[in-house]
């Protein structure tokens, strides 16, 4: 495990700029967490910061620290889930990601695979840049090509036409992939399962047919929701229903 106080400073910063609940008692709340982590009482640590995280407070360092909580408190499946929730916040963080990869190496199942490997190499910017980096590579590429478009209004610089072309080009590409992202986070959600281990149905009772058995951590599509279950996606050809209490969403 690496880091978990470092950050303390920017939450402090964050909760006395939140609104509502008086900054001062979600300072309180926040020291009390890390006390109680500094002191190896994790339930306290859990307790004190997902009373912040209900509060309001939506922070990549938050979440992660409630993963790192969760993860020494030995629930795998809350851990991965917060440490998920904090990778879409702060996906550039090189201690969260060492940590997500740990938690990683406990988990029973191979995570499902939901993209083809060809895929992969065609669109590979996609999966190789997080959507926040993507999105500031289109927009830096479009005020590029808007200004060499203005020279060569401007200037008549026709040496540039060529170069215009490979920018116009590349600023289709993230453009696209960044629109994309915004649509494919909008419509796609996924969950990661919260137990030890977790029978998927076939239909909504106990009683239906068993499928197959994920276990904590595992990472699933969200494919429909219902009041009290959600019907996963694993791999493609693994599908079912399970209790939405078994399963926390990203």
């Amino acid at each position: 495990m690496k880091r978990w106080l470092t950050t303390a400073i920017g939450l402090l910063v964050l909760l006395s700029l939140a609104t509502g609940v008086p900054a001062s008692e979600r300072a309180r709340t926040f020291m009390a967490g890390i006390d109680a982590y500094g002191q190896g009482d994790w339930p306290a640590a859990i307790e004190a910061f997902e009373h912040l995280a209900e509060e309001g407070i939506d922070s990549g360092p938050l979440c992660y620290n409630l993963g790192n909580a969760y993860l020494k408190n030995g629930d795998l499946g809350h851990a991965l889930l917060w440490y998920e929730r904090a990778l879409k916040r702060t996906p550039d963080d090189p201690d969260l990601r060492f940590n997500y990869d740990y938690a990683l190496t406990l988990t029973k199942d191979e995570q499902g695979e939901q993209t083809s490997p060809l895929l992969r190499i065609l669109f590979f910017w996609k999966y190789q840049l997080n959507p926040e980096t993507i999105r500031w590579i289109a927009l830096a590429l479009n005020g590029v090509l808007w200004l060499s478009l203005a020279v060569l209004v401007i200037r008549k610089k026709h040496l540039l036409r060529p170069s215009i072309l490979l920018i116009a080009a590349a600023t289709l590409l993230f453009s696209a992939t960044a629109v994309f992202n915004y649509f494919e986070a909008a419509r796609i959600r996924h969950a990661v399962i919260l137990p030890a281990q977790v029978s998927v149905r076939s239909g909504f009772t106990d009683s239906a047919t068993q499928l197959f058995v994920l276990h904590a951590g595992t990472k699933v599509r969200v494919e429909r929701q219902s009041e009290d279950y959600l019907l996963i996606q694993y791999t493609e050809d693994k599908i079912g229903w399970v209790k939405r209490s078994d399963a926390g969403i990203i």
